[in-house]
């Protein structure tokens, strides 16, 4: 049994006891005579009865086919609420790695500075070094 028709006719169970609970079961003694004026009009709104009761049972199973609608909704809430922590996550690793990717060329940039910083020693060394010579050979 579908959870939804489950739900359903417990409310139908609950209706119908409590019908029973304010109107007594449903087996009445045979009228006489005498009262059957008093049973007719007794009939009449256990009829009117009924209707208010089978209009209260219709709506209290729209308002479970509501219920069960909302419910589906928050599970979907559910799913779209993992599905973006899922892509968050992913975004985390990406920033992560993007911060390990700038780290590293950091170092490189500072090895690269080194490295220039060496390369304009050596030209000044060697500028130095062609002037000796110039001077030498005069």
């Amino acid at each position: 049994m579908r959870p939804d028709r489950k739900v359903f006719v417990q409310i139908c169970c609950f209706c119908a006891s409590r019908e029973e609970m304010l109107f007594g079961p449903r087996h009445s003694p045979l009228p006489s005579g005498s009262n059957m004026a008093a049973v007719e009009s007794q009939s009449r709104f256990g009829q009117s009865v009924k209707g208010l009761l089978s209009d209260k049972v219709g709506s209290c199973s729209g308002d479970v086919m509501a219920l069960t609608r909302q419910v589906l909704k928050g599970s979907r809430s559910q799913e779209l609420l993992g599905q973006a922590a899922r892509n968050m996550v992913l975004q985390e690793d990406a920033i992560l790695h993007s911060e390990d990717s700038l780290r590293k060329m950091s170092i490189i940039t500072t090895h690269l500075q080194y490295q220039q910083e060496a390369i304009q020693k050596n030209v000044e060394h060697s500028r130095n070094l062609q002037d000796q010579l110039k001077h030498l050979l005069k």
